[in-house]
């Protein structure tokens, strides 16, 4: 799984580094699905089975600008600047996935774009350190609302985190809200997928007619980052890493 997660972490890498005004989204795909095979894996979206009328996802990346806050299909929009993206990127390498997302600003964005996406990068890296042995399920997601909360922003409460292995999505459900101490103990050997989507406005949602993109209610910005990490007696490791 650490060889999954370096791949996705790879690709990610390489998209983010090409965000400009201008590329297009496919563009952008077409760059991770490169990435991805180089290293030997395939991509783990490319394929997976969609809603009921939505048909299967065609991309080997969601791409999200905007208000789109998961699940955006890529194709040949072109990127603008001020614009954000969110980028998810999945790898299967040797029987296992690994799961990771960012969100990078194009070119020059506004004071409450910046401070969304780095707002949400944080929430990931408080989430991930309250990822520890013995603790709760529940206390990943309180460390997501408590901080994005008190920055003036709000969590997305309709998707969720997830367990990762030999399937994309394993349990538990991994909310990003809710009180601490609660839900099956973190024990040693647990892969996790951690990804704290936040919006600009409301935290509700809606989904477009693709059946795939998922929308804010209020058609403000919202920003996602994710990593896979993995429980360890030492405390978490992020498997999502270049290192």
């Amino acid at each position: 799984m650490r060889k999954a997660g370096r791949i996705a972490a790879l690709a990610r890498q390489a998209v983010a580094a090409a965000v400009r005004p201008g590329v297009t989204t496919l563009e952008l795909d077409a760059i991770a699905e490169d990435m991805i095979r180089k290293h030997g894996a395939t991509p783990s979206f490319k394929g997976y089975p969609g809603p009921p009328g939505a048909g299967a996802f065609p991309g080997s990346i969601c791409a999200s600008i905007n208000e789109e806050v998961v699940h955006g299909i890529p194709g040949g929009r072109r990127l603008q600047e001020g614009d954000i993206i969110s980028v998810d990127i999945g790898a299967y390498y040797h029987g296992f996935h690994g799961d990771c997302a960012c969100t990078v600003a194009v070119g020059r964005v506004s004071e409450e774009a910046s401070r969304l996406i780095e707002t949400t990068e944080e929430a990931l890296r408080q989430a991930v350190a309250a990822t520890r042995p013995g603790g709760r399920l529940t206390d990943i997601g309180h460390a997501v609302q408590t901080y994005v909360e008190s920055r003036g922003f709000s969590v997305v409460r309709d998707y969720v985190g997830h367990g990762i292995g030999r399937q994309m999505h394993e349990e538990p459900q991994i909310p990003n809200f809710g009180p601490p101490g609660a839900g099956p103990v973190l024990k040693p050997g647990m892969v996790l997928a951690i990804e704290p989507m936040v919006n600009a406005g409301t935290w509700q949602v809606k989904v477009l007619k693709d059946r795939w993109t998922v929308v804010t209610a209020d058609g403000k910005l919202s920003a996602h980052f994710e990593d896979t990490v993995a429980v360890t007696g030492n405390g978490p490791l992020v498997l999502t890493s270049t290192e």
